[in-house]
């Protein structure tokens, strides 16, 4: 594998019955920051949940498949967070109050950035026609301690999940993960959290998955299948995937946008017109304006 590229690593340890996943995200999150002037607190926050995006949607088994992250908080700083993957394309949005973050100095807790908040995980899968929502409150010191959480609750898997973002010194951004999950044995019926207590497999790898550095996620010079080895070098097996691309992917379309405003009433149409004769549309998540004219949607 190249190395500082932009990817989802997924690998297997059968004899442990695990499996797990890297990811690093560096100029496609350059991109994605870079239509926003957030404050730095925001830009980490939405880096590591751009990062748990990743990591969450290359799970998915269907290549049409998609996957939405979303925080919502109750009196939090941040208003809203809102990620999702699709077929290896990333987006992601913040909505904040700025004031209230500088009144909270330059490094926020979880808790201050989100007060009583909640997040919801959605995946969608339309050629099975299944979706499945898991919500958890937002605890911890991180968005990886409540991704932790989602899969110990709603999926009964136990999981470590660690997340790391910074800005160099050269104002590039670069973001990383990994997830390590213990699967149950296919028993019918199981109670997947007694894989804790029934396997001493599992404290075994959660020590070696836990001992990754923040310096080793983010470093563009080493290779995500390098760092597998690195990790689990001493294990009988592992087996690495295919890696797969990551991209931004916004799906804002002017022509998209147009055929969903000409589907409103003739009277709201006009109700949206501006004092340039334009209705414009902008996208949350690439900032994009659209300016559209009302003749066109006759």
């Amino acid at each position: 594998m190249s190395a500082g590229a932009d990817q989802a690593l997924g690998f297997t340890i059968p004899g442990r019955h695990a499996r797990g996943r890297l990811v690093r995200v560096g100029a496609t999150l350059d991109t994605i920051l870079a239509n926003h002037d957030y404050p730095p607190p925001i830009a980490q926050l939405l880096a590591e949940a751009l990062a748990l995006t990743g990591l969450l949607g290359t799970l998915l088994k269907d290549p049409s498949g998609q996957l939405t992250l979303q925080a919502q908080t109750e009196k939090g700083i941040v208003d809203l967070l809102v990620c999702d993957y699709l077929a290896g394309a990333l987006r992601g949005y913040v909505r904040h109050d700025p004031d209230r973050l500088a009144e909270a100095g330059p490094d926020p807790n979880l808790f201050s950035l989100f007060g009583k908040g909640y997040l919801a995980i959605t995946f969608d899968q339309p050629v099975t026609a299944e979706r499945y929502q898991g919500i958890v409150p937002l605890e911890g010191e991180g968005l990886g301690e409540a991704a932790q959480s989602y899969f110990a609750q709603s999926e009964q898997i136990p999981s470590l999940v660690r997340l790391a973002a910074k800005c160099g010194e050269d104002g590039r951004w670069v973001a990383g993960g990994l997830m390590l999950q213990h699967l149950p044995e296919g028993e019918e019926g199981r109670e997947r959290l007694h894989t804790r207590l029934d396997h001493p497999e599992w404290p075994h790898l959660a020590i070696l998955g836990g001992s990754v550095k923040d310096s080793e996620l983010l470093d563009p010079e080493l290779p995500l299948d390098q760092l597998v080895w690195r990790l689990f070098h001493d294990e009988e097996e592992v087996r690495v995937l295919e890696p797969v691309p990551l991209s931004r992917g916004c799906r804002c379309d002017p022509d998209y946008v147009r055929s969903v405003i000409a589907r409103f009433p003739a009277e709201e149409q006009a109700a949206m017109v501006g004092e340039d004769g334009l209705i414009r549309v902008d996208c949350a998540f690439c900032a994009t304006d659209f300016p559209i004219d009302p003749a066109e949607l006759q």
